[in-house]
């Protein structure tokens, strides 16, 4: 009922106050927090009220008449003063466009208030004429008569007025209990809406966290695919490492190069080896044969010296790749065979410069 009759009209958030009764001065705060402020506009009686729910109790109940005035008293406050309920009502705005929208609607409510005000005025001056007419025709019967039924009839008259007025006692207090009943709808009501609206932020709040775990969600399954990704770069650069291959093929063909090279030295030692089963005819050729001794020696001193850079390198190659492992013992192998040979070889022909 309450609903169909009174309507909302505006609504806002506010901190509500009170002025202190006792001092006049002092604000009390009505609630520790913000509460929605609301007018609300009876179309039935014309009456345009400000309320305002905290719980079930109802903090503003304030009927808006056009002698009120709304006051701003700072750039966030503002104030009313409500004759009926004996009380100065605050409120404290989050900013200051609230308040201005606020103290608009006041003026325009008010204005509504004493526009309502003027034609309910105007139907009673036209109505009260003849209910002034029906009096005067009416009332004066039963006075004039002073005789038993003259007596009869002020006594019937009597009886009606203290009917009426019980009657009006009555209807008194069905209204007064209507309105307790009304404020206690409105608290109801106000306090299912201010429920629904929490719901609601609740269910938004929500909503909004799904999505963020959605996000989160394809977030990580692209990550997961760039590494899936990553892995199979990885492995098959594992599978075809070309730049490895090339280190072998270079390896292999610096060691076949150390072989011909030793191979030509084995055949220089057997040449000079059976030069020195001769005689020798000449001091020159004495010279020319220590000079190529000391060029063989100078060449082989560079052939270890590549031998042990060759050792570095495959020992570097096996640390890389434990496959070639075999290979290059072999071939380190053969190469320490052919060290040794040489070295027996310069002994030899040591020996054989001696004698």
């Amino acid at each position: 009922l309450l609903l169909c009759r009174e309507q909302p009209i505006f609504s806002t958030r506010a901190h509500v106050f009170q002025i202190d009764p006792a001092t006049k001065r002092n604000w009390i705060p009505a609630s520790k927090h913000a509460l929605t402020v609301s007018y609300f506009y009876d179309a039935t009686r014309s009456v345009y009220r400000i309320i305002s729910v905290g719980g079930t109790k109802a903090i503003i109940n304030s009927t808006i008449t056009p002698n009120m005035t709304f006051t701003k008293t700072s750039q966030k406050f503002g104030q009313w003063a409500d004759s009926r309920a004996n009380t100065v009502y605050g409120l404290g705005f989050a900013s200051e466009q609230h308040l201005s929208q606020f103290a608009e609607k006041f003026q325009e409510v008010k204005e509504a208030a004493r526009l309502a005000r003027e034609k309910s005025q105007d139907k009673t001056e036209l109505t009260n004429p003849a209910l002034n007419i029906t009096s005067h025709q009416v009332l004066p019967s039963p006075i004039i008569s002073s005789n038993g039924p003259g007596e009869d009839k002020l006594f019937r008259s009597q009886s009606a007025d203290v009917e009426i007025t019980t009657e009006k006692e009555r209807l008194k207090k069905m209204l007064s209990e209507g309105s307790v009943s009304e404020v206690q709808w409105e608290a109801e009501f106000f306090s299912l809406q201010d429920n629904n609206n929490k719901l609601v932020a609740a269910l938004h709040e929500a909503n909004a966290n799904v999505d963020q775990w959605k996000k989160q969600l394809t977030a990580y399954q692209e990550e997961t695919e760039t590494l899936r990704q990553r892995v199979a770069e990885l492995e098959s650069q594992g599978t075809h490492d070309s730049s490895s291959e090339n280190n072998k093929e270079e390896l292999s063909q610096t060691l076949e190069e150390l072989e011909l090279l030793i191979k030509a030295k084995d055949e220089e030692i057997q040449m000079l080896k059976s030069q020195k089963c001769g005689r020798w005819e000449a001091e020159g050729e004495r010279e020319e044969t220590l000079q190529k001794l000391q060029e063989l020696e100078a060449r082989n001193a560079e052939l270890e010296q590549r031998l042990r850079l060759a050792e570095q390198t495959l020992a570097e190659s096996l640390a890389e790749r434990e496959k070639m492992q075999s290979e290059v013992t072999k071939v380190a192998e053969i190469m320490d065979v052919k060290i040794f040979e040489l070295s027996e070889l310069r002994q030899g022909l040591a020996k054989l410069l001696e004698s």
